[in-house]
């Protein structure tokens, strides 16, 4: 049983090194996929832009005049410059902040403040690999140790259960004392 104990362990170390290597790697993923989409909604905007300045009015009035259009149409059309503009500003500054940050401290942004409509699309179109960053292999490391770990803390509990349970179902029957029949 030790044999086949360490067997899994290392096995499932390895699973876990393969597993934690992958958040380095979504995380780089997520990071191109927030590239595009920033350089897309410069376009939109930048586009929009143009089409106020050639109107005579700046983004802010522009919007201002759509939103306050009594046209459905129109209005959300104007509520939808604007979600487009605050999403813009917001993916800059998170973009920014990945830059700024180290190499670990990526992940806890991606955590902590991912946009959630990018995240989603970059989980559906997440292609696993195995980073050969500092981040992947520092993570693989850690996820074949927690997994190699637990794995045997895992095995050590389920034995000691087995040794208790034997325990409480063997008991050596009491010596006869002489005269007793």
């Amino acid at each position: 049983m030790p044999g086949l104990a360490r067997t899994m362990a290392v096995a499932m170390g390895l699973i876990g090194g393969v597993v934690a290597s992958q958040g380095p790697e979504f995380a780089q993923q997520y990071r191109q996929r927030l590239g595009g989409t920033i350089d897309e909604l410069q376009r939109v905007i930048q586009r929009f832009d143009t089409d106020a300045v050639a109107n005579g009015q700046n983004r802010a009035n522009a919007i201002d005049r759509l939103r306050g259009n009594a046209d459905t149409l129109v209005s959300r059309q104007g509520e939808a410059m604007r979600a487009n503009v605050e999403r813009l500003e917001r993916l800059q500054r998170h973009r920014q902040d990945f830059m700024e940050a180290g190499p670990f401290d990526r992940l806890l942004i991606l955590l902590r403040d991912a946009d959630v409509d990018l995240a989603e699309a970059t989980y559906h179109d997440f292609e696993p690999a195995v980073p050969a960053t500092q981040e992947g292999v520092v993570a693989a490391a850690a996820g074949l140790v927690v997994g190699w770990g637990l794995t045997l803390l895992s095995v050590g509990f389920v034995r000691r259960l087995v040794r208790l349970g034997r325990r409480d179902t063997w008991r050596p029957s009491s010596p006869r004392v002489r005269g007793e029949a």
